[in-house]
């Protein structure tokens, strides 16, 4: 199975520090944050992976290089100067990502997650992993029903930016900007998403004020010692 990290985004929240450095690239106690995913998830045996690249994308092309001081084959899938969106990327990317399911990543986010229990094939054709609400969403996105996502329920949670996907998911969306929020919540209606949630360390990395509490969580070893390489 393929994996795919989304590191398109210009990280307007982020500035000024995405103003010269791309969000990605953003150190987390002296190491990048895309670097912590490419670890981990070479750990759990995804060697193949696709990194959809716009805003200063070039620059963390050079910095990671063809994946080979990972252990990994990096590919890149460029969008041009602006991105595409969540499941715009996505569907630029489908020729990278060959006809099997494949694993997405949001490249802003930092976890211990064990992507390998992913490989497995859902039933599904898409498979998310939730998190509880964290402080800054605390309405959250779906509700689940043992291992299905839902429109409505008891307790919202939050799309953690982690999912399994068949290219068939994709099948009806043109090439261009597309977010994946809506057409997530249109597949949910059709009863075509399965989903699990998770209890471990996640963090969305998408302010400074977050990525400062990261740091804080990194140097008390909350996070541990994921993907080290």
């Amino acid at each position: 199975m393929k994996a795919m990290i989304l590191a398109a985004g210009r990280g307007e929240r982020l500035r000024p520090l995405t103003d010269s450095v791309p969000k990605p690239l953003l150190p987390v106690a002296g190491r990048p944050v895309i670097e912590y995913t490419i670890a981990a998830l070479v750990d759990a045996g995804f060697i193949d992976i696709v990194i959809n690249v716009a805003y200063l994308g070039q620059v963390i092309e050079q910095a990671l290089g063809n994946g080979d001081r990972f252990g990994a084959d990096l590919s890149y899938s460029r969008e041009g100067k602006t991105g595409l969106e969540t499941a715009g990327g996505v569907v630029h990317a489908l020729p990278l990502l060959g006809d099997g399911p494949f694993l997405v990543v949001n490249g802003d986010i930092l976890t211990d997650f064990p992507f390998d229990r992913l490989r497995t094939r859902r039933s599904r054709s898409a498979h998310l992993v939730l998190v509880k609400n964290p402080p800054h969403h605390p309405s959250g996105d779906f509700y689940l029903d043992v291992d299905r996502l839902v429109s409505t329920g008891e307790e919202a949670l939050t799309f953690s930016g982690i999912g399994v996907y068949t290219a068939d998911f994709f099948s009806a969306c043109r090439p261009g900007k597309l977010a994946l929020g809506p057409l997530l919540r249109e597949a949910v209606k059709l009863d075509r998403v399965s989903a699990e949630m998770y209890q471990g360390f996640w963090m969305d990395l998408g302010t400074l004020g977050r990525l400062r509490l990261a740091e804080e969580q990194v140097s008390k070893a909350v996070f541990g010692k994921v993907g080290s390489v």
